[in-house]
């Protein structure tokens, strides 16, 4: 584990120097990462860290897992295809083949797949063009506390006005409306939204589509229940809404199913997918349609990385290896559990709330400068955590789906002991 008195901000000159200011992550954990393996990251003094980020998601089957790894060194040493554009090569066609059959066979679901470019905003982005081009309406409604991305389409879906801010045009076509319990949980947000829908007098046009995330990740680990989420896709059907689902944090076994909406009834129009996708951490991204809203003309929508053949091939080994039966999906759940008790542990004492799904699970404290700071005591005691929220005021888990129970517990308790050091309340976590 770390040191108490971290050593390694002693060699980040060189990225003070000529790396730009925009850069985030590396100012929350100041040291140099030379080596990972599993949810643990090595710095170059040697100093091991639990990850409880896992590339904001991107990693869900951990760092450097051997059993894509296998798969990927033994394609490059065969000279297998890296890039093709958008062109026809083995290592797509198996890939394709396999999401079918691992994936959509099996939950009686049929989509078209689109790949969109390498990140999560791409998938976004051409979500949105589709959207429009299908239905013919300009207007997208998103939802309070929503985040899609950093390009400008994906960001005027977006509400944290900081991030907005960074656009430096005006962000438009979008119209927010509030996310399930925004309001309290007493207010019915579903019948406001009809509402806007309805009367001609509202001044919403009628939108090309609903976007969200079932569960709003970096918008402060926001849970849509059961309840609102089916009423927002039957909100969509009766008025010809297409709906999205943005999967990209929370989809790939996030939440415990491949995709964080199949415990309820609803059938999105357009699914998108990125980060965990590819599950080694290479840039893939996806854009699932329902075939007939499959409009687009050849390069209609296009980029030179969205045939990424390195990707393909590390995402089949993982569809391969961990969907091709439920296991994965209930080590999840056993270690929501662990996750969800330990965070309770912590809340009891310290007026705060918990709340997630699966292994995307948060601790929102009342006093908002206190998240922050567990953070940057914990990654002294050696676990990286990262905070969510537009006041980045709670504490997100978002561990490997793979990680080990030894390392879960431990992470867990440096979590409490960095909160108890924090705040100068013991916090027993077991």
């Amino acid at each position: 584990m770390a040191s108490q008195q971290l050593n390694g901000s002693k060699n980040l000159d060189t990225f003070d120097r000529l790396e730009s200011n925009v850069r985030g992550y590396c100012r929350s954990f100041p040291t140099v990462f030379s080596s990972a393996r599993g949810a643990t990251l090595v710095n170059e003094e040697g100093e091991e860290f639990i990850d409880f980020f896992a590339g904001a998601g991107a990693l869900s089957y951990g760092h450097n897992n051997p059993a894509l790894k296998s798969a990927l060194i033994e394609y490059l040493a065969g000279d297998g295809v890296v890039h093709a554009l958008d062109m026809s090569t083995s290592a797509k066609r198996t890939f394709l083949q396999t999401f079918d059959e691992v994936i959509l066979r099996p939950r009686d679901m049929s989509y078209k797949i689109m790949f969109p470019g390498p990140t999560g905003t791409n998938a976004v982005e051409s979500a949105l063009k589709l959207a429009r081009k299908v239905t013919g309406r300009h207007n997208v409604v998103s939802f309070t506390n929503g985040f899609h991305g950093m390009t400008l389409g994906s960001l005027a879906l977006t509400g944290n006005s900081g991030k907005r801010a960074g656009a430096g045009v005006p962000l438009n076509n979008v119209t927010h409306m509030p996310f399930c319990d925004f309001l309290g949980t007493e207010t019915d947000t579903i019948a406001a939204l009809e509402r806007y829908l309805m009367d001609s007098s509202s001044g919403m046009d009628l939108p090309a589509a609903f976007i969200l995330e079932t569960v709003q990740a970096e918008g402060g680990v926001n849970i849509g229940t059961r309840g609102w989420l089916e009423a927002l896709a039957e909100l969509a059907n009766r008025y010809k809404v297409l709906l999205i689902i943005d999967d990209i944090q929370v989809g790939c076994g996030r939440t415990g199913p491949f995709f964080s909406f199949e415990p309820f009834s609803i059938q999105p129009d357009i699914i998108c997918l990125s980060k965990s996708i590819s599950g080694y951490g290479l840039p893939m991204a996806l854009t699932l349609m329902k075939p007939e809203l499959d409009v687009f003309s050849p390069g209609e929508h296009n980029g030179t990385f969205r045939g990424h053949n390195a990707a393909f091939v590390t995402a089949t080994a993982a569809l391969r290896e961990y969907w091709q039966d439920d296991e994965l999906t209930r080590k999840v759940n056993r270690n929501a559990r662990t996750v969800r008790d330990a965070l309770l542990d912590i809340a009891v004492d310290h007026d705060a709330v918990v709340r997630g799904r699966g292994m995307i699970q948060g601790i929102e404290f009342a006093d908002h400068s206190i998240a922050s700071a567990i953070s940057k005591e914990a990654f002294k005691r050696g676990l990286i955590i990262e905070t969510a929220g537009p006041n980045d005021e709670v504490i997100k888990t978002l561990p490997p789906l793979t990680i080990a129970d030894e390392l879960l517990n431990r992470g867990l308790k440096i979590l409490g002991e960095s909160t108890a050091a924090v705040t100068n309340v013991p916090v027993c976590v077991n």
